[in-house]
């Protein structure tokens, strides 16, 4: 069955998404043995076979294809538009991650503004000129919540403070089966929107590219990225990301910072201070190689020890994820299923709250409430009190 196509869509895409004509014949031809070629879906009659193929890839439903009316390129439309190039080169998932949640800015955005909801900046913009432990002193003296031992809640506290100065947290979380996860850790989209991937193994991660993904929104500088422990000490680091690396670091330290400048020399004679970097990581809940990367910067730790330690947590963090793949996989030959549900991810009360006072307005129903909040029908009288 063939229908009629708007070919401009398809091509606003494939600009959208930066790939070219091969790239996403490559990606829709995988496990075909008959190819679909490029005239065939650059043809005014398209197979709806061949449409569902390329939808797996872009996610915009077969409607979006088959609208008549042209797209205009627009800065407003997309940090892809508005940015030539990231820190991190971005796979396919991660794109989709960034276009969904650049839709999902758009939208509430028209809400909030029809809602008399007003959004506005609440904290000033900052100059990479300006010092981050400065910065990160001000901001922590006036945001910083109580300390929580447990890792969850400290960055569910973190989200609703910085809910409360109007920035935008979303968490989203990838199934251990996804074909093509994301590539990224973190984005931030102006003009108060911040994403961060749920790290199922490492709540320390996902705390620090919080507040890493802050120091864009302090600078004003969009970016879409992964921070990996690679990256960390990479000497090639621009002057923003490093900027944004401190902040995050002195941010989470606070006052501990004089026990890490107390360590004359980490090598193998006093074990690298693992006792002590595993203190201080568990009172600031900065990681372990976040804290031997400042050691590093401080020369209070050589360039082969740095990488010795940090070639070891690698490893563990390889074997752990090893040992997880395998259970899988075991637990999948006895036949035993994985039904629980995925976690949820943390919700920011800015969002509720706006869509809340939306309600009230009579500017969405509650089919929007629940469909926008990801609840269930029978759960709504518990958001609309």
């Amino acid at each position: 069955m063939k229908v009629e196509q708007n070919i401009s869509r398809l091509k606003h895409l494939l600009s959208l998404y930066k790939m070219s004509v091969d790239d996403l014949l490559v990606t829709i031809n995988e496990g075909l043995k008959k190819r679909i070629l490029e005239e065939d879906i650059f043809a005014n009659q398209i197979h709806i076979s061949h449409l569902k193929r390329i939808d797996k890839v872009f996610h915009k439903g077969l409607h979006y294809y088959l609208d008549p009316t042209s797209p205009e390129i627009s800065k407003d439309e997309s940090i892809f538009f508005r940015k030539q190039s990231f820190e991190t080169e971005l796979n396919i998932g991660a794109k989709n991650i960034v276009h969904q949640y650049e839709e999902f800015k758009i939208s509430l955005s028209a809400i909030a503004k029809l809602a008399g909801v007003d959004l506005k900046r609440m904290i000033p913009v900052f100059a990479i000129s300006d010092p981050p432990y400065a910065v990160a002193s001000e901001l922590r003296s006036k945001y910083y919540p109580a300390f929580n031992q447990d890792l969850k809640a400290f960055l569910k506290s973190l989200i609703y403070g910085f809910a409360e100065r109007n920035i935008l947290v979303f968490e989203f979380v990838e199934t251990w089966n996804k074909k093509e996860k994301a590539n990224i850790d973190g984005v931030f989209l102006q003009p108060n929107v911040i994403v961060l991937k749920r790290q199922q193994t490492s709540f320390r991660r996902e705390i620090f590219t919080l507040i890493h993904e802050l120091g864009h929104y302090l600078l004003s500088e969009e970016e879409v990225e992964s921070l990996s422990l690679e990256r960390l000490a990479d000497v090639n680091m621009s002057r923003i990301e490093r900027w944004c690396n401190d902040f995050s670091y002195y941010y989470l330290i606070g006052e501990y910072d004089r026990l890490l400048e107390g360590i004359r020399y980490a090598d193998a004679t006093n074990d690298y201070c693992h006792d002590m970097i595993a203190d201080i990581s568990k009172k600031t809940h900065l990681s372990k190689i976040a804290l031997f990367t400042r050691l590093l910067y401080r020369n209070k730790i050589s360039v082969d020890s740095y990488e010795l330690v940090r070639a070891d947590f690698a490893e563990r963090y390889k074997v752990k994820l090893e040992e997880e793949r395998r259970m899988r996989e075991i637990e999948k030959e006895l036949g035993v299923e994985h039904r629980g549900s995925a976690p949820k991810p943390i919700q920011s009360p800015l969002l509720v709250t706006t869509i809340q006072t939306a309600f009230y307005e009579g500017v969405i129903n509650e089919y929007d409430v629940c469909r926008t909040l990801k609840i269930k029908p029978e759960q709504i009288d518990s958001y609309l009190q």
